[in-house]
């Protein structure tokens, strides 16, 4: 009895911290658990007309056209590698760029460099594609300027494995300084005693760097590894779709641009719908393998 009144005390303490985060769990189930219900359209015939009720079972019909498809293997492989490079360089770039910066001593300097490296960040992908190929065009800038200095043109946009190339570095140029934000802010949180220590005992910067600030950056690392490891499958649509063009369709189609020329534009929702249902485990089975590893050997832990 003293329990539950213990219980009913804290709740109506609680209760007004309770009603502010309200409107926020109604659009959660709103707009991301109520969509699940969508998720039937996988194993059904999807007809608009007919709805989830009238529509006919397929099974996994959908699923094995997904893996049947002839360009289904080169789509999942162009995925995983453009992902998988992404995920590298935007972990490394930004480590390495906050500690070159941690470095800077001249505050207004510093303030004016991440000013800088930010602002593409905030760029949509519909901006920055208009602009990259202007830039990279056959008559671009960098084409013109490699022309003046004797060299071949390159075809950024039009060529494969430059596509792949343009996609990763563009990418990591649009993130880089935002996402070292919270390596930045890792780093303002190591004990200055622990640096006093190193210098005393004739650690040079490098060496204090080495031994003293990554190590206080490897739970963050294991962080940022682990929940970047569950967008795998996710390549960034945006990015590639306002770059790509039918000439580079076999190496730099990814799932998503795949389902949207293969699916969507031909109002297959159904398909649409299982790739991204076999997206979605693939994720989670992912995030929770990451999660595991990162507490085997990082002992980092969320709950």
């Amino acid at each position: 009895m003293m329990e539950w009144k213990k219980s009913k005390t804290r709740f109506t303490r609680q209760l007004p911290l309770h009603l502010l985060i309200l409107p926020s769990v109604i659009c959660l189930l709103i707009f991301n658990y109520a969509p699940m219900a969508g998720l039937l359209m996988a194993f059904q015939d999807f007809k608009p007309r007919l709805g989830f009720l009238h529509s006919p079972w397929v099974g996994l019909e959908h699923f094995q056209y997904m893996f049947t498809y002839p360009d289904s293997v080169q789509v999942i492989y162009n995925t995983l590698l453009i992902a998988s490079l992404k995920i590298t360089a935007n972990i490394i770039v930004p480590i390495l760029f906050a500690l070159l910066l941690n470095e800077v001593r001249a505050l207004l300097f510093k303030r004016f460099v991440q000013t800088l490296v930010y602002l593409p960040h905030f760029l949509s992908w519909v901006i920055l594609g208009g602009i990259l190929t202007d830039i990279l065009g056959n008559k671009g800038i960098v084409n013109h300027l490699l022309t003046l200095l004797g060299a071949d043109t390159v075809f950024f946009l039009g060529d494969g494995t430059w596509f792949r190339i343009t996609v990763v570095v563009s990418d990591v140029w649009k993130e880089f300084g935002f996402a070292a934000i919270i390596y930045l802010a890792a780093m303002s949180g190591i004990n200055m005693s622990l640096y006093e220590a190193a210098e005393i005992d004739g650690a040079t910067r490098f060496k204090q760097t080495l031994h003293v600030t990554l190590p206080a950056l490897v739970p963050v690392i294991l962080v940022v590894g682990t929940l970047a490891l569950g967008n795998i499958l996710n390549a960034g649509f945006d990015q590639i779709f306002n770059l790509y063009n039918p000439l580079v369709y076999r190496e730099g189609d990814i799932i998503d641009t795949f389902v949207y020329r293969v699916g969507l534009m031909n109002g297959s929702f159904s398909f649409a719908t299982a790739v991204g249902l076999f997206k979605s485990v693939i994720s989670f089975i992912l995030i929770v393998t990451a999660y595991r590893l990162a507490y085997r050997f990082g002992n980092y832990r969320i709950f």
